[in-house]
């Protein structure tokens, strides 16, 4: 699920909308590779490397952002969906466990905010919130209910809404998902997803990963223009942050 990663500084400036005051960005063009589409298209690899100095007793944070293809988004990604491979890139990134150890957690998104989420998921691993699992979704067969019961930290997923027939808005990758057990969604019915999430309807509970209403998660996402599921009245999402 997770590797350990060691991480070390670089030098550099970047102003935080969150509560990190200094960050670095560093961009990298790599060789060109083929975008895997099914055709012989190529184009120059992506790779940002965001980094912000150790903090709080925490390693350094570094986020990798890259192209990513056809094959590798597997089973989360075919034909006729609203974006393609070339619109989504592949984020590496530090994340605090629930173990209290650092690892390295990757999530799949559009590539007009995949900077943003960058320093978004840097925010929360200096404010030490922890996230149990960080999976790309083909890993679960792209099946939703199997990643939220897995208690999966995801993005991308090309599907349907539930409940629903329109795209969500995950298969555009601006939407994220996190720590769905102790943040389920509740339907208009009040049937629970994942069910093992049913415990942590109980919003005055204070475990660890459990997101409540105005806190450093909540206004990491609400600084950089996202909106949170559980602010909504029916469903209610509390694990949904998503990008209009």
């Amino acid at each position: 699920m997770w590797s350990l990663a060691n991480l070390s500084a670089t030098g550099g400036v970047w102003e935080s909308m969150g509560m990190i005051s200094q960050l670095v960005s560093i961009v990298a063009i790599a060789a060109a590779v083929g975008l895997g589409t099914g055709g012989a298209a190529t184009a120059a690899e992506e790779n940002i490397q965001l980094t912000a100095p150790a903090a709080n007793g925490l390693p350094t944070y570094v986020a990798i952002i890259k192209l990513v293809t056809a094959e590798r988004l597997g089973k989360s990604w075919r034909e006729g969906c609203p974006v393609g491979p070339d619109q989504l890139r592949l984020i590496n990134l530090s994340a605090l466990g629930f173990d209290g150890k650092v690892y390295r957690g990757e999530l799949i998104v559009d590539k007009a905010v995949a900077t943003e989420i960058g320093w978004t998921f840097a925010d929360l691993y200096f404010n030490r919130y922890p996230v149990e699992r960080m999976e790309t979704v083909e890993k679960y067969d792209a099946d939703d209910d199997r990643s939220m019961e897995a208690n999966n930290t995801s993005v991308f997923n090309c599907r349907k809404i539930t409940g629903g027939t329109g795209w969500s808005n995950h298969s555009y990758g601006r939407a994220i998902d996190i720590n769905p057990v102790q943040n389920p969604y509740i339907s208009g019915s009040g049937t629970v997803y994942p069910p093992n999430g049913a415990p942590y309807v109980d919003r005055t509970r204070n475990d660890p990963g459990l997101i409540h209403a105005d806190d450093a998660t909540v206004r990491a996402f609400e600084g950089r223009g996202w909106d949170w599921g559980g602010y909504w009245t029916t469903p209610i999402d509390y694990q949904h942050f998503e990008k209009p």
